[in-house]
């Protein structure tokens, strides 16, 4: 897989896991942990794609 579409991908489920986040906080049945483990996932891989955009691409 390249890296641009490994970032694609990366960011595509960055934002879906966004969405879950929105959606959950709009239903107060679900629990908060359930929110706290999909902010961390969604931080862990806003720092992947931050970490694959810093790297130097080689020629």
């Amino acid at each position: 897989m390249s890296l641009a579409s490994h970032l694609d991908e990366l960011q595509r489920k960055h934002g879906d896991i966004e969405r879950e986040i929105d959606d959950a906080m709009n239903h107060p049945s679900v629990d908060d942990l359930e929110i706290v483990n999909l902010k961390r996932r969604k931080l862990a891989l806003k720092d992947e794609i931050e970490k694959l955009k810093a790297k130097p691409t080689k020629h």
